[in-house]
């Protein structure tokens, strides 16, 4: 008999249950992570291409100094449980950020993380920001909150679903294995 969860579950990629409400290290899967970025847009789709968290993962992942390759490569994966807000609307969904908080705790569990994104990957992550609006957004009605940042200079490759996923694998093999 299965102990009370916290929440419904959902089913994932990989035939798994997960309880985004309850989420348990045992129940987070590379594989499912991989596959659910890899078919999620950046920018909730308002890019001119489409272009997948797991290929921004990955960007972030080749660019991070070795000692935070691991926390680039990982830093958005509870939006394979939980998807992701837009920046907008995130500090108007108060309950959004413990939950993702709670997924981002049994990933960083999961995989030995001590920090799923430190101060550090934060800074790439808002510098790639330049990159993408710069390669893959219309021209702003208004300047970014990131602006004033250097771009991370990274070249965007608008890789298929099944390539950003295979590609996140492969950086994860090479980072974690």
């Amino acid at each position: 008999m299965m102990a009370e969860r916290k929440g419904a579950w959902m089913q994932t990629f990989t035939g798994r249950a997960f309880w985004p409400m309850d989420p348990q290290p045992e129940e987070v899967c590379i594989e499912d992570i991989a596959h659910a970025l890899s078919h999620i847009c950046r920018y909730v789709g308002h890019c001119l291409r489409f272009y997948s968290v797991a290929e921004h993962s990955v960007l972030l992942y080749r660019f991070a100094p070795a000692e935070f390759k691991k926390a680039a490569l990982m830093h958005d994966s509870p939006e394979a449980y939980v998807v992701d807000l837009p920046r907008p609307l995130k500090p108007f969904i108060r309950s959004y950020k413990y939950i993702e908080r709670d997924v981002a705790e049994a990933i960083q569990k999961k995989f030995d993380l001590p920090n799923i994104c430190p101060p550090e990957v934060a800074k790439l992550d808002a510098r790639i920001l330049q990159d993408e609006q710069q390669q893959n957004m219309s021209s702003p009605p208004m300047s970014w909150s990131t602006q004033a940042l250097e771009p991370l200079g990274v070249k965007l490759e608008f890789w298929s679903p099944q390539v950003a996923e295979v590609m996140f694998l492969s950086a994860y093999r090479e980072a974690f294995l």
